[in-house]
């Protein structure tokens, strides 16, 4: 059975270092065998906007974008905190491709049967 991680981001384009770092660490769990997802809430669902991601970057030169076309090509859960979203206007339709909007209760189901939880 694989080991579960999920990365919780919470920063988006106000904080591109911890934001790509996030997106670089499910990228990692991934190619180390191990079942991710990816939750964003707060700022950080703005990464799940079309177009937005482009211009996240982290100071080591790691550029978030190529980080997050490797989970969409590996089809990791993106899944999107709805009321976060709503909140800043991005609807169902905005998101990129792989994200969906999810509830808080499924980033704590998600959670409790994780092995890892990582938050940024």
């Amino acid at each position: 059975m694989k080991e579960k991680v999920v990365i919780a981001l919470s920063c988006g384009t106000n904080d591109t270092n911890r934001a790509t770092r996030a997106i670089h660490l499910a990228t990692i769990a991934h190619k180390e065998g191990k079942d991710t997802t990816v939750f964003l809430l707060d700022e950080g669902v703005y990464l799940a906007k079309e177009g937005i991601i482009t211009h996240v970057r982290a100071a080591t030169g790691d550029v978030a974008d190529d980080l997050l076309t490797y989970l969409q090509a590996h089809e990791v859960p993106i899944l999107v905190c709805t009321p976060c979203a709503s909140a800043r206007q991005i609807q169902p339709g905005d998101l990129i491709e792989g994200a969906r909007m999810a509830t808080a209760a499924e980033f704590i189901n998600l959670s409790c049967e994780a092995d890892a939880v990582i938050s940024l």
